[in-house]
């Protein structure tokens, strides 16, 4: 297990994560920018996700990941999980339901990139079913 990546990331871990009835397990939050492009360092404790999500937008929007740290997950809708690991980008277009996180023995952090877009909106959804995230390696 990864356990000593809780203390050796590229940014401060930041705070328990004020979204974090959005996530199974433990979150970490700490805000890079909120000027111009919005930018976050978010820590996963092992085996913590996020619910399914979608960054809507009319115009532009989406997200970007960029991996720092540890061994991790993105899957959209319909599709197979990827496994992430240190040095990954995922671009995530608006309207694109997915989810992401950590796997369940390591710690994973990224780097979350608001893309700006016109009247972007974050809407929460179901959480992941567990029974699908245990199938993972």
């Amino acid at each position: 297990m990864e356990t000593n990546l809780e203390n050796s990331v590229i940014f401060d871990r930041g705070e328990v994560n004020p979204y974090g009835k959005y996530f199974s397990g433990t979150s970490y939050l700490n805000m890079l920018s909120l000027d111009g492009v919005v930018t976050a360092n978010v820590t996963f404790e092992p085996g913590c996700i996020n619910n399914w999500h979608v960054h809507n937008a009319d115009k532009g929007g989406g997200q970007i990941l960029l991996v720092t740290g540890g061994r991790g997950y993105y899957q959209e809708f319909g599709k197979e999980a990827q496994e992430l690991h240190a040095g990954d980008v995922v671009v995530i277009p608006a309207g694109v339901k997915h989810w992401h996180g950590a796997a369940k023995d390591s710690w994973f952090v990224h780097i979350a990139v608001e893309v700006p877009g016109e009247n972007g909106s974050n809407e929460w959804l179901e959480p992941v079913a567990q029974e699908d995230y245990a199938k993972l390696p």
